[in-house]
């Protein structure tokens, strides 16, 4: 293992404009793996396309950056000092309505799927629509599907009734890879205290964000605020289930704003948020504004209390666990 990072960091959902300098900063920070967003709204060409983009990266800078497809990957890149990047899709639209095609971008290192980005999908409701019938026939048959080849089911973005299905029909424990507790802060992404037991009490991942849309006091929220809140957390529903998930969108310009919300499916701006302010990307806090900057939560956390252990099971220990459990085929 690196000598100066010891212990493993993941972060478990990033959708930056990814380039040599961004990978640099995974360095600086000693950042081991990254769950990085390869699809919103795309189809499966091209999600397909957007593989190939993160090829091309992995030939240019392989001394910074490699394809992840296991747990045993974060434990690779501690000892070489690289950053191992796992892809995740934000939305099932790269599976059009093809089951087949779960096993395919499984195979082409696909391991997160959210089953809804937001809107009302073919497997399950997003947050913001206002009413939420569940998961779907299809829905449950492609849970099935990815439970069986190991591709982790993502709730992140979906409706309530649908999450708390989704964790009852799951064989495997999901994630919510990138939201904070709805009782810290009242933003609709967030989730509710009877989402968060149901998940973590199932053996699920809760990756706390660091967008400022779901954080108490936006962009001024404070490294205490945040670190007294990942206590709370954890004192609620076991640091054991609890980890990063960070959803930084570096250098990416406000017009991705609107793919990421709007997509195909509207021809005016969703807001999302709910207000005209939310339409480009808010300033991170001062303390986290790149992956260099993560390691600032290691202290944060001593200082809201935590042991040496903890802070390592919630900067990256949970995560490889986690990784390690879900991301190979059911025999």
């Amino acid at each position: 293992m690196d000598a100066q990072f010891p212990t493993p960091l993941v972060d478990c959902l990033q959708y930056a404009n990814w380039s040599r300098g961004v990978f640099e900063e995974m360095r600086a920070g000693g950042v081991h793996a990254v769950h990085a967003t390869i699809a919103y709204h795309e189809n499966f060409r091209e999600t397909v396309a957007n593989i190939i983009a993160w090829n091309r990266h992995f030939e240019r800078h392989p001394e910074l950056v490699f394809a992840g497809r296991t747990g045993g990957d974060i434990e690779r890149a501690m000892r070489e000092g690289r950053t191992a990047i796992f892809f995740g899709l934000q939305n099932p639209s790269p599976i059009e309505d093809d089951i087949g095609l779960v096993e395919v971008l499984q195979t082409l290192g696909v391991r997160f799927m959210q089953l809804s980005y937001n809107n009302q999908s073919l497997l399950a409701t997003g947050c913001y629509e206002g009413e939420d019938p569940g998961i779907t026939r299809f829905g449950r048959q492609v849970i099935a599907e990815m439970n069986r080849v190991g591709m982790v089911v993502d709730m992140s973005h979906s409706a309530e009734r649908s999450t708390l299905e989704a964790i009852e029909l799951s064989t495997r424990p999901i994630a919510i890879t990138h939201a904070n507790p709805h009782w810290w802060h009242k933003a609709l992404r967030n989730k509710s205290d009877t989402v968060l037991k149901a998940l973590t009490q199932s053996g699920g991942m809760l990756g706390l964000s660091l967008y400022p849309h779901h954080l108490k006091d936006g962009s001024n929220c404070t490294l205490q605020s945040f670190c007294e809140m990942v206590a709370e957390t954890a004192s609620r529903y076991g640091v054991e289930n609890i980890g990063i998930g960070s959803d930084l969108c570096q250098d990416q310009p406000d017009s991705v704003v609107t793919w990421m919300r709007n997509g195909r499916w509207s021809k005016v701006t969703d807001y999302g948020e709910g207000t005209a302010a939310a339409a480009g990307f808010p300033s991170q806090p001062q303390w986290f504004t790149n992956n260099a900057d993560l390691p600032n939560l290691r202290e944060g956390l001593r200082r809201a209390g935590f042991s040496s252990e903890d802070v390592a099971a919630v900067m990256g220990g949970n995560w490889l666990r986690f990784y390690t459990q879900s991301f190979e085929p059911k025999p």
